[in-house]
């Protein structure tokens, strides 16, 4: 497997969804009572150390062949990257300014950019 191709597949391992979503809760919390340096290290640091260890160790052959993995292949594009990253900040921004309505808005761009091969009805 390429590294390109760990890259991509590392994205859908279990250990890195949670990573993800736990780091990502968390920091948003620190946000919220603006501790920038612990919620900017904490979205930050466990993430990139998961992704190299996966794509540095990893057998991500199981998330290649795997449903999830063709979806991926297909649909996870560098676009649908940079706009996850972009939910994201909304959402960090939200937190910032105690603007629940913002953190959903950024949620919800995150879910587009990993469902909009099922919501845009991609063949």
């Amino acid at each position: 497997m390429t590294t390109q191709e760990k890259y991509l597949y590392h994205q859908i391992h279990p250990l890195k969804l949670l990573t993800d979503w736990i780091t990502g809760l968390l920091s948003l919390y620190f946000f919220w009572r603006h501790q920038l340096l612990a919620a900017v290290a904490i979205a930050l640091i466990p993430p990139i150390v998961v992704s190299g260890l996966l794509i540095k160790f990893g057998n991500l052959e199981r998330q290649r062949v795997s449903r999830f993995g063709h979806y991926v292949q297909r649909y996870m594009t560098r676009a649908m990257e940079i706009l996850r990253l972009v939910g994201y900040i909304i959402m960090a921004d939200g937190a910032w300014y105690h603007a629940p309505w913002t953190i959903a808005l950024g949620l919800c761009i995150i879910l587009f950019a990993w469902l909009n091969g099922i919501i845009l009805g991609h063949p």
